[in-house]
């Protein structure tokens, strides 16, 4: 294996993986994300302005995200620094910060590079925000989740959040040809296999800079590879379509529609057909988690909580035995009773939201807990509903400005038809009407 290797022109390199020994040196030689480094990118105007602030990277592995914050901290002359979320904690944070004041006194900024911050709880989140705001650490989190819902909403507010995309196969070609250059050899693959190599890679640089290890230690003198050939060698079969492109979204869009219109088969078939072509899929759990909200609703319940049960169930299982969970919450959501009522009446109370700007809710719904507040009229008249015959008040909760609004109207499906008696009875409550 070793000669194998030789061979290929990685003797001199063999102990550092590819994807350091090609790591970018420069800012301009990063390949993909011309929508951050390009002549326009928020990232290049950043560094012409000198000034970068605090950042979020958000998007899948092998995208540069470490790369890109290492980059940026030679460009600035910061201090670069990189932790992990997964092996540190508080006592580590401190003595980074320490360490980081201690720069600052003698002239030097420090980019902390914080890789999988999503990891880090809520109280380490809320560490950073001191030494953020006094300009000890411009931070720069690396994250595969969606920071809205893994990242504190006051370190959102503190920094930008920058969405790395997957690489396409335009550029993954050329990190296939820069691997060529490095070595000075290429690689024995046909042109049907550098293709089926690059749709394997999945849009991740460093995967597929593996992958070129393994072909190249695999291949003997002389020896090509065809696909066939190629996926033998790599005990992997390429994805069948590209999931960046048309593929993709053909197929994610046919089974939402087909379990939005509860046909349980034709879903399942599209289930497989992306299951089998290589689809993360934790991409369709989050997917099929979407739909019984969107299209299940109150409904049925119980499909929220199946298709995070069966989110759950792959992380603990994975594949292929958790792909079990991921079909059974498909048929699940396909034959459920269907209802958009709640995704209806959540686009219209957001577009009212948006428009009433910072109405006041109503005085007699807010607590008093000073004198001041008490005389000011707040909280006078309120009536717990709990004290009610009915349990049921029946106040105007809305802003005054604003009066009663209806966003949510349940048709007559499934448990929905049940909470649209329970609306009736309390309308004719509020109205006077009912006993």
């Amino acid at each position: 294996m070793t000669d194998l290797f030789q061979s290929a022109g990685l003797e001199a390199e063999a102990p550092r993986p590819l994807a350091d020994r090609l790591r970018p040196a420069a800012i301009d030689a990063v390949i993909g994300q011309d929508h951050l480094l390009g002549p326009d990118g928020i990232l290049t105007r950043l560094l012409a302005s000198e000034t970068l602030g605090s950042l979020v990277f958000w998007g899948p592995p092998g995208t540069g995200k470490t790369t890109v914050a290492r980059l940026l901290a030679d460009e600035t002359d910061l201090a670069f620094q990189q932790i992990s979320a997964i092996f540190s904690g508080v006592a580590d944070l401190k003595k980074v910060f320490e360490t980081a004041r201690a720069r600052r006194l003698s002239g030097q900024g420090t980019l902390l590079f914080v890789d999988e911050i999503h990891r880090f709880n809520r109280a380490q989140q809320d560490s950073f925000l001191p030494v953020m705001e006094d300009g000890t650490i411009t931070l720069v989190g690396a994250t595969t989740e969606n920071p809205s819902f893994e990242l504190n909403a006051a370190l959102l507010s503190r920094a930008r959040v920058l969405t790395f995309k997957a690489l396409d196969a335009a550029a993954l070609g050329r990190l296939l040809e820069r691997a060529e250059t490095e070595t000075g050899t290429a690689l024995p693959l046909d042109d049907a296999a550098r293709e089926s190599l690059v749709r394997m890679a999945d849009g991740d640089g460093r995967a597929l800079l593996t992958l070129v290890e393994e072909v190249w230690r695999a291949a003997r003198d002389g020896e090509v590879f065809d696909m066939d050939g190629l996926q033998a060698v790599l005990q992997r079969r390429a994805p069948i379509y590209d999931k960046s492109q048309d593929g993709h979204y053909n197929l994610i869009s046919a089974l939402h529609k087909a379990v939005r219109g509860s046909d349980p088969d034709a879903a399942l078939y599209y289930l497989c057909r992306m299951l089998d072509a290589g689809e993360d899929p934790l991409f369709l759990a989050r997917r099929l988690v979407r739909m019984a909200s969107e299209d299940i609703g109150l409904a049925d319940p119980q499909a929220l909580v199946i298709t995070n049960a069966a989110k759950d169930t792959y992380d603990f299982l994975g594949s292929p035995e958790g792909e079990l969970a991921l079909a059974q919450a498909c048929v699940y959501l396909a034959t459920a009773p269907k209802s958009n009522a709640v995704y209806t009446a959540y686009k219209a109370a957001m577009k009212t939201a948006k428009s009433a700007g910072s109405l006041l809710p109503p005085k007699h719904i807010l607590n008093a807990p000073t004198k001041l507040m008490k005389s000011e009229g707040y909280s006078e008249g309120y009536v717990y509903d709990h004290n009610t015959e009915a349990g049921f008040s029946g106040q105007d909760y809305f802003p005054e400005a604003l009066g009663r609004q209806t966003f949510y109207d349940p048709p007559e499906r499934g448990f929905e038809r049940e909470i649209r008696k329970r609306l009736a009875y309390w309308d004719k409550l509020r109205r006077g009407e009912a006993p």
